[in-house]
């Protein structure tokens, strides 16, 4: 069986799922079978194992820097909100329905047995479980029915690591606040505590490290600094969305929709030097781009309305009338089409007219399609004509059903099981229900190639990074910052002693 350790912090987005991956890698480098393991996570951002279940992004970063293969186990509660007060629950890989916080906080502790099978169904595969909690473990309100912080530490009888994010400010009063509104057994897991996204010289912070170990018994074990890498980011509080690159040759503007998800899609075309991808969610921000492209969403009629209410449907439809590219994945595609109908409320009741830029209609049904796909782009018109017969490999995951309307031409064709036909294209205007469709460098390069010849510019030099491999060195590298700042002599000590290792300052 295998030992475990836990990633807590003091609050939500100060790097937990970052530095799980990071100690997944050293281990994983120093020749230990390792896994990673969250029991609840909220996010949009979501993935299709290789037989058909649905995960946390996260979760899936972890695993690659864990060199193993995503499973649904490793995260068995997906919370994918609909609403401000709802979510959909994804259990052990499959939707079991919407609920209201209300409803999942009255029924979570009835899937501790699910979490406990799934834990142990890693467990008795590796050697070390590295686990991440979610948010605070110090929200007493939640303490009772805690399931993913120390009621889950508690459960797996597992050590902690408390982590505290110096960038956002008050490091100290979060660690030491935190520690001293937990009970006495909880604080007693607490091993060590991290300090991350230090920018500056880490003597400057000794008095405060040496008064935060006086005042709570516990060692500081590493001053993790500040870094850019390409990692999967949880989606509401990335970063991603803030940056902006100065020299470039190719604008992007990928509609930054309330409910937007799989972002991620997007990752291997910021990756290419001469392109630009910018977050956009006002019709003053539009600005004149090259490309639009409309992402993925767990609510496709309600951002569609909401891009018809704030004047970005109006910039899209004259940009596409200008015969620039336009580009929709998932529930981008659906809102490019004529009509959006969700009869029975998969996600939002209602219907209503598409953006009308593609000869397609969807329906929305209870039934999810979950599956991984790959071929090649069909024979394209337009701009991007320099994509087809590129080949794409990525995955499905949408409730609605699209029927192609006269006039429509296939934007992919399909292989493997359930082959077939994908998308829509007219003009230049393009989309697919793929995830994950610029992954492959062959498809990112000739996105960014039409682009250029569009505006006169040589594509010849385009190079787009082989993905996979560029996600490999990103592990490399986050795998060198945590053994330079991180005491792993001490975290080796805690796992393989766990509880009974001394807090030894």
């Amino acid at each position: 069986m295998a030992r475990p350790i836990m990633i807590q912090g003091t609050m939500s987005n100060v790097g937990k799922s970052v530095l799980t991956a990071g100690l997944c890698r050293v281990l994983l480098q120093d020749g230990y079978r390792v896994m990673p393991f969250k029991s609840q996570n909220m996010a949009l951002n979501s993935f299709i194992t290789a037989n058909g279940l649905e995960m946390g992004r996260a979760q899936v970063m972890q695993a690659e820097a864990a060199g193993v293969e995503p499973e649904a186990a490793m995260n068995p509660i997906l919370l994918k909100p609909t609403s401000d007060t709802g979510s959909q629950v994804i259990l052990n890989g499959k939707p079991v329905g919407m609920m209201s916080a209300v409803e999942y906080y009255r029924k979570k502790k009835e899937y501790i047995p699910w979490i406990l099978d799934a834990y142990h169904k890693l467990a008795n595969r590796c050697d070390v479980v590295v686990i991440e909690g979610a948010g605070s473990p110090a929200e007493i309100n939640l303490r009772q029915d805690d399931i993913v912080n120390m009621g889950l530490a508690e459960l797996l009888d597992a050590p902690v690591l408390l982590t505290g994010d110096i960038d956002r400010g008050g490091v100290f009063a979060q660690i030491l606040g935190t520690a001293e509104l937990m009970e006495r057994d909880e604080r007693a897991r607490i091993k060590g505590t991290v300090i991350n996204k230090f920018r500056g010289d880490r003597s400057i912070l000794k008095p405060g490290l040496d008064m935060l170990e006086e005042r709570t018994g516990i060692p500081v074990l590493g001053v993790i600094p500040y870094f850019h890498l390409d990692l999967d980011e949880e989606d509401s509080l990335s970063e991603r969305f803030k940056r902006q690159r100065e020299s470039f040759l190719v604008d992007v503007a990928v509609i930054r929709l309330p409910r937007i998800s799989n972002f991620t899609d997007f990752a291997p075309l910021e990756a290419v030097e001469q392109i630009r991808v910018r977050y956009v969610s006002s019709a003053k921000e539009f600005g004149a781009p090259d490309a639009v492209i409309l992402p993925g969403t767990k609510d496709t009629i309600g951002d569609l309305l909401w891009m018809r209410q704030n004047g970005l449907e109006a910039k899209i439809l004259r940009h596409a009338e200008q015969g620039r590219t336009v580009f929709g994945i998932c529930g981008g595609y659906q809102m490019l089409g004529t009509k959006i109908a969700d009869p029975q409320g998969a996600e939002h009741s209602g219907e209503t007219a598409g953006l009308g830029l593609l000869p397609v209609s969807t329906v929305f049904t209870q039934e999810k399609k979950r599956t991984r796909v790959q071929g090649r782009f069909r024979k394209l018109s337009g701009i991007l004509s320099g994509l087809s017969g590129a080949e794409y490999e990525g995955y499905e995951i949408h409730m609605g059903r699209t029927t192609p309307e006269d006039g429509a031409h296939p934007l992919l064709d399909m292989k493997g099981q359930g082959c077939g036909v994908d998308g829509a294209q007219r003009g230049s205007v393009y989309g697919c229900y793929v995830h994950g469709i610029f992954d492959s460098a062959e498809a990112a390069e000739g996105f960014v190639a039409g682009l250029l010849s569009e505006k006169g510019l040589d594509p010849s030099k385009i190079q787009a990074a082989d993905w996979k491999a560029h996600k490999e060195e990103q592990y490399e590298q986050l795998a060198d910052i945590i053994r330079e700042n991180l005491d792993m002599e001490a975290v080796y000590r805690i796992i393989e002693k766990g509880m009974e290792a001394p807090c030894s300052l």
